[in-house]
């Protein structure tokens, strides 16, 4: 799969753009503020149907316009794809392929493996559980459509519960059969999210594992551990046991929401006992890792996008990424830099075609 050409209006600091790509490698340099990581995140916006770093729509439209489109015109399978997003102040979001509307945003998700690696990523490590939960659901969501519909439906009808428990401490009532409509679904939801997770991470670890070995040339052991309360019980023990809990907090104490990912560097937290290289060798195997799984998944060849990595990661790093392109194990790259120099020196040692874009 590779994405032939781009088209960009209104979107976020870019108002008006259009690109023809090499199939093989594509540098985008500029300087700081010119819209390099706005291009790749338009790319990633047409993936997605969301931007990768401010997921909330009208913001990605240029300050004074009042909508933005994005097209890219993409070779997979043999086929020419065209794919659109666009949308206006105060409408709905469109997403159109060949023309035709996506009714559910859900329904594209998948079609174009796209794989991003930004300074972003640090976030994974540094931030709290939310964002590690969100790579696991965007990584599983991506070969399985029925699981993106349950964390869908899990979210609304736990922000129900959250509603009905909210109720009964403002009027100082209580209705267990009320609740319990809310628990089953629940229970139903959560338990299917909660082994579709294990099964991910079984597979995944290995992978991830493997990549970090190859990148640290085996210096360290590495390990990411599932944390789920419903390792101890199912969803609907939990609520009967957390019941005067949730009553007292006025919102849901347990369920799949709450899971995490733990990194871990020999046993111990990375986040705290890791390097700074040590960190950002892990999230390097972690988003190689996610192009690995979704590749087998899909067997197709992510996008891979670099945005700013030399400005994060030492040349060493960024040469072992863009040496992959020569083992043909990656499909199609796009490099962000702002000195296109460097990111020329690396990838001529390539021996692949590229284009360097300036901006």
């Amino acid at each position: 799969m590779r994405l032939n050409s781009l088209s960009i209006l209104n979107y976020k600091n870019i108002e008006s753009a259009e690109f023809d790509f090499d199939p093989k490698i594509n540098c985008i340099v500029g300087d700081n503020g010119r819209g390099k990581t706005n291009i790749l995140d338009s790319i990633y916006h047409l993936a997605f149907g969301k931007s990768y770093f401010n997921p909330i729509t009208s913001q990605n439209i240029r300050h004074g316009a009042d909508f933005f489109v994005v097209e890219g015109r993409y070779q997979k399978a043999e086929r020419e794809e065209h794919i659109l997003v666009s949308v206006k102040r105060g409408q709905k979001k469109i997403i159109k392929r060949n023309n035709k509307v996506y009714e559910k945003v859900r329904e594209h998700i998948g079609f174009l493996p796209t794989v991003i690696i930004s300074p972003a990523d640090s976030d994974l490590i540094a931030e709290g559980s939310e964002t590690r939960r969100k790579f696991m659901d965007g990584v599983i969501s991506q070969g399985d459509n029925q699981y993106l519909s349950d964390l869908i439906a899990y979210g609304k009808i736990l922000s129900q519960r959250n509603s009905l428990l909210k109720f009964f401490a403002a009027n100082r009532t209580f209705d267990q059969d009320n609740l319990e409509v809310y628990n089953l679904q629940l229970q139903e939801l959560g338990g299917r999210l909660f082994e579709k997770r294990k099964a991910f991470l079984d597979a995944f670890i290995p992978i991830f594992k493997q990549r970090y070995a190859s990148i640290s040339n085996g210096k360290e052991e590495v390990d990411i551990l599932y944390k789920s309360q419903l390792h101890q019980a199912d969803l609907g023990t939990l609520f009967r046991e957390n019941l005067q809990k949730d009553l007292a907090l006025q919102y849901s104490s347990v369920g799949t929401h709450k899971d995490d990912l733990t990194f871990e560097i020999g046993t111990h937290p990375i986040k705290k006992f890791g390097s700074q290289g040590q960190q950002k060798s892990f999230l390097i195997a972690l988003k190689l890792a996610q192009f690995d799984f979704i590749k087998e998944l899909s067997k197709v060849n992510p996008i891979l996008l670099l945005d700013d990595i030399f400005d994060k990661l030492d040349e060493k790093r960024v040469a072992h990424i863009v040496e992959l392109v020569a083992t043909d194990q990656l499909g199609q790259l796009f490099i962000s830099d702002t000195h296109g120099d460097r990111t020329e020196k690396v990838v001529k040692q390539t021996g692949q075609s590229y284009k360097m874009i300036s901006i």
